[in-house]
């Protein structure tokens, strides 16, 4: 092949007169070429494409087509991937070829067949329009180093993105930290897309399963939703960049707590701040952007929701019952055999009997490890029937060694008085707080009455502490407005 320069040399030289014998002189080109090049035809750029030549894989290409067809009717986790078809090759029909031979043939057949529906579309972010996925980091809870799982709640259309901390990526979770957003902006999405793996529901074979929970949550709070195909990530790319992201400005270095649902609280007005940058695109700023999605949003409703799902279930002999299978949860031990209502909430369990009346509540507990979660105090009922108990009871097990060195030496009657107590003011103000409030007693030498430790575990219940009168107390104030009246000080006073 020629160039095109000399192409036009001919071309021009034949228009001069030029005979064939005397361009090719010129030119350097034999004749043929010259007669070629001077007849009419189209010399617009060609488009490469490769010739195609014979290929080891004719031989099995049927073969090949039909497994890959009949493929389309079947669930996309268990379709032909390029290593099964070549394994089949080899172990079914004796062919030699190449992993990477019928690696470019799948990937070219595929190519060759994808649906209207196999494309990517760019996706518009409408106002009000929300996108949601779960994340994991690592957090330092009560310093302890815990992978905990982050939901995600990104607006396309500002960027804005919110984030809640939950140790478990269920349903209850999800509610919870959906709630906690729509609270937070002040009003409910219109329409939110959700990955299939949210714990909400899943889409499969194009239908929609959701579960109990959120289908109530979808239709207290009157939003529309979508959930994403299977694999298909490009459907909510934002969100995802936006997990990465949370993550990277939030959670690095990790973060110190005691308590998630305090630290949730501050998440939201933390991620607010990210909001102060104009967007990419649009150059308009983020949080300005994000008022056009928050006018855009439905009325939050007037009645409250819970995040809970109930189920009702028999407890054992001791009146506990066991979540998932590895969970236990204690209810009370007169509630042995018994039926009993229970409540999973995002960091909840809650325990009822058949009547509905709460028997007792507990840390969710999650996780592949076994756990037992039991409430002493669900004992102390019992216990005031039986003290002989005692010595082997969670109550005596939980307490402080110093109240418990009190209690064992007691006589009967007077321990049993003692849980009386006990179990009496844990109903106004809780276990922790009754125990506490015993044990501040007993360290400063006095006998946990009735009246003292419910004046005490009340204070504790409120925030208020208990009040040492051994401490000093600044009267310096006092002193100040006795000076000013002419009075003197205190100390003169007294």
């Amino acid at each position: 092949m020629i160039s095109m320069s000399k192409v036009q040399d001919i071309r021009r030289m034949r228009r001069e007169g030029e005979s064939i014998a005397g361009i090719s002189r010129a030119t350097g080109v034999s004749e043929p070429t010259v007669r070629k090049y001077l007849k009419p035809q189209d010399l617009s750029p060609k488009m490469p494409v490769r010739a195609k030549g014979p290929s080891v894989m004719d031989e099995y290409s049927s073969i090949v087509d039909s497994w890959l067809e009949a493929d389309r009717g079947v669930w996309h986790k268990q379709r032909h991937t390029a290593q099964r078809v070549w394994e089949r090759l080899v172990e079914e029909e004796g062919a030699t070829m190449s992993y990477s031979t019928v690696r470019r043939y799948v990937k070219d057949w595929k190519d060759a067949h994808k649906g209207e529906g196999d494309g990517f579309l760019d996706q518009v972010g409408l106002p009000a329009d929300m996108q949601v996925d779960f994340g994991q980091a690592d957090f330092y809870v009560v310093g302890v180093r815990t992978r905990l799982h982050h939901l995600v709640c990104d607006f396309p259309f500002s960027n804005m993105g919110l984030a809640q901390v939950f140790p478990g990526e269920n349903a209850e979770c999800a509610c919870e930290g959906l709630m906690a957003v729509f609270s937070y902006i002040g009003g409910v999405p219109r329409r939110i897309i959700f990955d299939n793996a949210t714990g909400v529901g899943r889409k499969m074979c194009g239908v929609i399963r959701t579960s109990k929970l959120f289908a109530a949550f979808a239709a207290h709070f009157g939003f529309e939703y979508v959930f994403c195909n299977a694999d298909a990530g490009n459907e909510k790319g934002g969100v995802e960049n936006k997990v990465g992201a949370l993550r990277r400005r939030l959670f690095v270095p990790l973060p110190h707590f005691d308590n998630i649902r305090s630290y949730n609280a501050r998440l939201l007005d933390k991620c607010t701040e990210l909001a102060d940058k104009e967007h990419c695109v649009k150059g308009e700023p983020e949080s300005q952007l994000f008022m056009e999605d928050r006018f855009a949003l439905l009325p939050l409703p007037d009645a409250p929701f819970k995040a809970v799902s109930w189920q009702r279930m028999k407890a054992d002999k001791y009146g506990n019952v066991v979540l998932d299978g590895r969970h236990r949860y204690s209810s009370a031990p007169e509630f042995g055999g018994r039926e009993l209502i229970v409540g999973r909430c995002a960091f909840d369990v809650e325990i009822y009997d058949s009547d509905g009346a709460r028997v007792a509540t507990h840390a969710r507990a999650y996780g592949d490890r076994p756990t037992e979660s039991v409430e002493p105090a669900s004992q102390l009922p019992l216990l005031c029937r039986k003290p002989n108990g005692w010595p082997n009871s969670r109550v005596r097990a939980s307490m402080p060694d110093d109240l418990r060195e009190w209690a064992d030496s007691l006589d009967s009657e007077p321990r049993k008085e003692f849980l009386r107590v006990l179990r009496d003011v844990t109903a106004e103000s809780g276990y922790g707080p009754a125990v506490e409030a015993a044990a501040r007693i007993v360290e400063l030498g006095g006998a946990p009455d009735r009246a003292s430790v419910t004046v005490l575990a009340a204070g504790i219940c409120n925030g208020r502490g208990v009040v040492d009168y051994a401490d000093p107390v600044d009267m310096s104030d006092y002193d100040a407005a006795f000076a000013a009246i002419g009075g003197g000080s205190h100390d003169q006073q007294m």
